[in-house]
């Protein structure tokens, strides 16, 4: 009897060290996951500041308000002459862009 005793200690004092070493594992792992949760968010916000640089920008440069512009005459269907005229674009870049952005007629549509 006192050697099964003995031998349910033995057992007892592994599955207790092993506890203590699954513990220190799971404690490295919650640690990791937070570093990492903390780096994602700093990189979510480094996304949304560079997005919205790049939107500033787009607003800022002269060119790509004369583009906006044309597009948006395009849609209103402007003419390739009255594109190139209203925007100082050449006749290549205007073009372009009609290729671009106007909506294909469909046979119904007539």
């Amino acid at each position: 009897m006192h050697q099964k005793l003995v031998e349910q200690s033995k057992r007892f004092d592994s599955a207790h060290q092993q506890l203590q070493i699954l513990r220190s594992e799971v404690a490295e792992v919650r640690a990791g996951l937070l570093n990492m949760s903390k780096r994602i968010v700093s990189c979510e916000r480094a996304a949304d500041e560079l997005s919205q640089s790049i939107s500033a920008q787009q607003y800022d440069d002269p060119e790509a308000k004369i583009y906006s512009r044309a597009v948006k005459m395009i849609g209103l269907g402007a003419d390739i002459e009255e594109v190139m005229r209203e925007c100082e674009l050449p006749r290549a870049e205007a073009e372009l862009l009609m290729t671009l952005h106007v909506k294909p007629r469909f046979s119904g549509d007539r």
